[in-house]
C-alpha cells in the first residue's frame, strides 16, 4: 500500500534470507524527486546492508546512485532549485547551531522566493518597455511611465541591502582570527590557549614556529579559524624562516582580524592591540592595549574570547538569516547592476537590454540557466546518493 510501512523479509535470488525489513512504496510526483521512490529500512548491521546492496545490484537495471543524484533528480525534476540545492548542501555540513540555521533558511527556499520576487518585478518593468518598443505609434504607450526610474529605484535598493549582508563564507569558514607579532612574542602559546590544544610548538628560542598553522574552532557556536603566524622580523638569512614570514603576510592579508602581539602600533591597520604574557616581569607594556592577558595562568582570556564572539557575530549572518555565497553574490550583483546601467538610460532599446540580462542572472542564480559543470561540482558535495 502507497506511503505506509509494511514488514517484509528480504531475500536474494537464490531465496536465502537477507533481512527482515520495514518496505515504504512513494509514489510521485509527491516525493522528494518527484519520481517514484521504495524505501527499505534495514537493520543497521553493515554487513546486512551490504548483502541488500549486492543483491540489488543483481538486478538488470539497478545501480547505485552517485554522490548528489538524489538531489540533483530533485532539482532536474522541478522540486527544489539551485539556491535550495546549494543550502541543503551547506545544511549536511553544517558543524555549528548559526550554519544550521542560515544553511535550514536557504534550503527552505528565503532566498528562492525573494528571486522571484525581483523577476516578476524585472518581467513587469520588462514588459513595459516592450510596450514602448512595439507600439511607439500609439500616444498613449509613446513613453515610459514617469514613476518607471522610481520603480527601478525601489527595486534596486531591495536588492542592494542583501549585497550588504555578511558573506556565507565567514559563516561557512569561520571568522579568520589570525596571530601575529615579531619572535618570542607569546603567539603560538596565546594560540593553542584559544584553540584549547597543543597544535603549536613552543619553545624560548626565537623562531620556533616557521609556518602557518590553522585550526578550526567553535566558541559558543560561533565558527573561528585561528591562524598562528612565523615571527616578523626583518634580517633573517634562514631560507625556510623567509618562506614561513612571506606566508604570515599574506595570512595578514586575508585575515578578518588580526590579534597584534608586538610593538605598539607596529601591526596592521583595524588589529587588536595585545599585551601579550603580563605574568613575565618585564613583559613589553602598551598604552592603549585592546587586551591584557596571560596565556599561561589564563588571566583576561575569556574577556578576550567573550570580545572574539561578539566581534564575530557582527560579521555574520543573524542566526536563521539567508546569506549569499560567492556564486550567488556574483550574480545578484549583475542584477543590481543592469538595474543601475537601466536607471542611467533613456534609450528603450538598452534600456530592455540592461533588464534582460539582469533577468538572465536571476534565472542562472535560481537554475533556470545554468551549465552542467557547475552543477557537476555543486552536487559532488553531497554523499553517496543523497
Amino acid at each position: 500500500m502507497a506511503r505506509r510501512a509494511s514488514f517484509a523479509r528480504l531475500r536474494d535470488a537464490d531465496g536465502a534470507p537477507l533481512d527482515d525489513a520495514l518496505v515504504l512504496w512513494l509514489p510521485g510526483p509527491g516525493t522528494a524527486t518527484g519520481e517514484d521512490i521504495a524505501e527499505l529500512h534495514l537493520h543497521g548491521g553493515r554487513a546486512v546492508v551490504r548483502a541488500v546492496e549486492l543483491a540489488l545490484a543483481r538486478i538488470e537495471g539497478l545501480r547505485s546512485a552517485d554522490a548528489g543524484e538524489f538531489t540533483r533528480r530533485a532539482f532536474a525534476n522541478g522540486r527544489i532549485d539551485l539556491a535550495e540545492a546549494e543550502g541543503l548542501a551547506d545544511l549536511l555540513s553544517a558543524e555549528t547551531e548559526l550554519q544550521r540555521r542560515s544553511a535550514l533558511a536557504m534550503a527552505g527556499g528565503t532566498l528562492s522566493r525573494q528571486v522571484e520576487s525581483w523577476r516578476a518585478n524585472l518581467l513587469m518593468l520588462g514588459a513595459r518597455v516592450e510596450a514602448v518598443l512595439d507600439f511607439a505609434d500609439e500616444d498613449d504607450v509613446a513613453a515610459l511611465p514617469a514613476d518607471f526610474n522610481l520603480q527601478l529605484d525601489v527595486l534596486a535598493g531591495e536588492i542592494a541591502t542583501w549585497l550588504d549582508r555578511p558573506h556565507a563564507e565567514v559563516l561557512k569558514d569561520g571568522f579568520r582570527v589570525v596571530l601575529a607579532g615579531p619572535p618570542n612574542a607569546g603567539k603560538s602559546t596565546l594560540f593553542n590557549a584559544l584553540v584549547e590544544s597543543d597544535a603549536a610548538i613552543t619553545a624560548p628560542t626565537a623562531g620556533t614556529t616557521r609556518d602557518v598553522i590553522t585550526r578550526p574552532v567553535a566558541l559558543d557556536g560561533v565558527p573561528f579559524i585561528f591562524v598562528d603566524t612565523a615571527g616578523l622580523h626583518e634580517g633573517s638569512e634562514d631560507a625556510i624562516e623567509m618562506i614561513g614570514i612571506g606566508r604570515a603576510h599574506v595570512e595578514l592579508d586575508r585575515a578578518d582580524l588580526v590579534l597584534w602581539l608586538g610593538p605598539e602600533g607596529a601591526g596592521p591597520n583595524g588589529a587588536w592591540e595585545i599585551e601579550a604574557q603580563i605574568d613575565r616581569v618585564g613583559h613589553s607594556a602598551k598604552q592603549s592595549a585592546s587586551h591584557r592577558l596571560s596565556a599561561v595562568n589564563g588571566e583576561g582570556l575569556d574577556k578576550l574570547r567573550h570580545a572574539l564572539v561578539a566581534t564575530a557575530r557582527k560579521a555574520m549572518p543573524k542566526p536563521g538569516e539567508a546569506a549569499l555565497n560567492t556564486r550567488q553574490r556574483e550574480l545578484v550583483s549583475a542584477t543590481y547592476e543592469g538595474l543601475v546601467g537601466a536607471r542611467g538610460e533613456f534609450d528603450p532599446l538598452i534600456i530592455a537590454e540592461h533588464l534582460r540580462i539582469a533577468r538572465v542572472a536571476l534565472d542562472r542564480l535560481v537554475g533556470r540557466a545554468t551549465t552542467e559543470d557547475m552543477l557537476d561540482a555543486l552536487f559532488g558535495r553531497f554523499c553517496i546518493g543523497k
